[in-house]
């Protein structure tokens, strides 16, 4: 009975960040996470008052919603992708101290970071179909129980074993060559900085891995590769190209999705943000991931404006 729970506006704190956790890590989307929350409240007000109070664990209830409400989206959101221009990526987190200003969102608003939402993770996380995300996500990040995986997905909890455990094979390369720690990462996107900002082709070659990928997002709103640059000298050239281009470009050390990243201002404004993979053996960069469609920067539009980390 919701009673327990201190009536719904302790549901409300105390699910309202969980649930933008569980979004977001399926729908690779602040906006859509939002979205997908505020649908979830929507049919939880929209039942009676009795019906409510004879929930007996709304959180789970609101999970359950939240997940079904997800995997519908998911479904729509291949078509939509479909028609994307160009490449489509997750959206990246900033530092949670500097989500949007801080002060001026709401704390449950931002996302939790922590392993899960990396760019390489959710970028494999894209390459499974929606119902092996959903189970994926509930099961191994979340820790539901397949039976209530099964509430959501609607198939068997042997199905929904199923669908994780495919899952998991997706997962697992990734996992297993994570990088160097964060420490050492930030060492090799603080030397990438340098080079790119000195405009030294060969420090920048070195650096990258000889097959490294670099796939840019632009969402047709601004002028970026539609397609991923391969190989390690095409890319230096190519940011060697856009550093010649955009003149009074300043490039920022930050933490993206829980990770060093850089961030690329002009005139105060955050105009991209790049996600960086590195190499387990040797840590040269293997993937890079370009974010510069402005609406998926609404979350840096009032962060990385301070000065350089020491």
């Amino acid at each position: 009975m919701s009673g327990v729970y201190g009536g719904v506006d302790c549901v409300l704190l105390a699910e309202r960040r969980r649930l933008t956790d569980l979004a977001y890590r399926l729908l690779g989307s602040v906006a859509e996470a939002e979205d997908a929350v505020q649908e979830t409240y929507a049919r939880w007000y929209a039942m009676a008052p009795e019906r409510r109070a004879a929930v007996r664990v709304p959180g789970a209830w609101l999970t359950t919603v939240a997940g079904r409400v997800c995997l519908d989206q998911l479904g729509s959101a291949r078509v939509r992708r479909e028609r994307y221009v160009g490449a489509w990526l997750p959206e990246p987190l900033p530092d949670r101290t500097e989500w949007g200003g801080g002060a001026a969102v709401d704390p449950a608003d931002r996302v939790t970071l922590d392993e899960s939402v990396h760019m390489a993770f959710l970028v494999i996380l894209e390459s499974m179909t929606p119902a092996e995300r959903v189970a994926f996500v509930l099961h191994d990040v979340f820790a539901f129980p397949f039976g209530e995986v099964a509430g959501v997905v609607g198939r068997s909890p042997a199905a929904c074993r199923q669908l994780a455990s495919s899952a998991r094979r997706r997962i697992g390369a990734a996992k297993a060559s994570a990088g160097p720690a964060v420490a050492g990462q930030a060492g090799v996107v603080r030397e990438f900085k340098e080079a790119w900002e000195a405009k030294d082709i060969e420090a920048l070659v070195g650096l990258l891995d000889p097959d490294a990928v670099m796939t840019a997002d632009g969402g047709g709103l601004v002028g970026t590769v539609l397609r991923p640059v391969e190989g390690g000298a095409r890319i230096a050239d190519y940011l060697l190209f856009i550093a010649g281009k955009a003149p009074g470009l300043r490039l920022l050390e930050r933490s993206v999705s829980g990770r060093p990243g850089l961030v690329a201002q002009v005139g105060g404004v955050t105009v991209t943000v790049a996600a960086f993979d590195l190499g387990e053996d040797d840590g040269r960069v293997r993937r890079i991931w370009v974010v510069r469609n402005p609406e998926k920067l609404r979350p840096w539009s009032c962060s990385g404006s301070g000065s350089e980390p020491g």
